[in-house]
């Protein structure tokens, strides 16, 4: 889609996934902390903060290869669909039940 834009109130597999991204950032990042402070030998922080990269990497690929199928377009609200009004008689016919001919007026 082209310039997609994320809608807070969408609930599109897209824009849910919109909310991952925080999350997963400060998991990755207290798992590597975690593992620094309980001195892991190989869990340290300056050797493995590019796992946050892939992390990151893996939910912008989620993100753009998820469907946006039922898409809310910012601002629009949900698509109603438009009804049409019925075209006006024309000028020589009565519209229906209007006390013409035939009907019973009292």
């Amino acid at each position: 889609m082209d310039n997609y834009r994320t809608n807070p109130r969408c609930g599109c597999a897209r824009c849910r996934l919109r909310g991952v991204m925080g999350p997963a950032v400060l998991i990755t990042l207290g798992v590597l902390f975690l593992g620094e402070n309980l001195g892991m030998h190989g869990l340290r922080f300056n050797n493995t903060w590019p796992l946050l990269l892939i992390v990151i990497g893996i939910i912008k690929v989620l993100q753009y290869t998820s469907p946006d199928e039922g898409h809310l377009i910012r601002g629009m609200g949900p698509m109603v669909p438009v009804v049409t009004p019925p075209p006006p008689p024309s000028a020589g016919e009565l519209p229906p039940n209007s006390g013409g001919q035939g009907g019973n007026n009292g």
